[in-house]
């Protein structure tokens, strides 16, 4: 059976790599050109990413085309590795590095905060909650235990609410950018402590009734 810190990192790390996959796909459609400057808009022409104004990346490779390319190329392999090699060793540590090269690809500025945390998460993964287990009072450990599905589905639920919910709200209704995706980004961060957290609850209650 799955741990729950495993599901975190993998649900999460489908959240970054969506995210960074989205931004390639943005550059690669702006063609074989220089990017006017090392931070630009994945979709500078479209109405639908105005509202994230144009989706901001940064990269140090002088051609967007392979800019996009590689920063598809890198969002599915943190993804992969994320999933299928998350229990090798110092898997946590290649994701962390996997999210700083992402951000010098084109891969975005949100997916490497949410990338580095799932990195750091993935360094818990197999390891033994003793520690945990001692400082955390039964009782608490029950309800964190318990909380920690919702928790989960809240947080992905924000993270989605950046992409694609705001943009599509943003067609029908008029919607500060400025004001609103800070808020919701702050809100998202506070959700994926908790879903950390919550998960090592769960796990430890699992562990116990085994």
């Amino acid at each position: 059976m799955s741990s729950a810190r495993a599901t975190n990192v993998a649900a999460l790390a489908a959240i970054a790599a969506l995210a960074g996959v989205e931004h390639g796909i943005g550059e690669v459609l702006q063609g074989n050109v220089v990017p006017a400057s090392l931070m630009f808009p994945s979709w500078p022409k479209s109405e639908f990413f105005r509202v994230l104004a144009g989706e901001p990346a940064m990269t140090v490779v002088p051609n967007l085309l392979v800019t996009g390319i590689l920063a598809i190329i890198v969002s599915l392999t943190f993804l992969a590795w994320a999933t299928v090699f998350v229990h090798r060793r110092n898997a946590g540590l290649v994701l962390i590095v996997l999210s700083f090269v992402n951000l010098l690809v084109g891969g975005g500025i949100a997916p490497l905060a949410l990338g580095v945390i799932v990195g750091v998460a993935a360094m818990k993964i197999g390891v033994p909650l003793t520690g945990w287990r001692r400082r955390l009072h039964p009782r608490l450990g029950r309800s964190f235990a318990a909380l920690w599905p919702w928790s989960i589905a809240c947080c992905l639920l924000a993270w989605l609410m950046l992409f694609p919910g705001l943009p599509i709200i943003a067609h029908f209704l008029v919607v500060d950018g400025a004001t609103v995706i800070p808020i919701i980004f702050l809100c998202a961060l506070v959700l994926l402590v908790s879903s950390i957290f919550s998960g090592f609850a769960y796990d430890i209650e699992h562990e116990t009734a085994t």
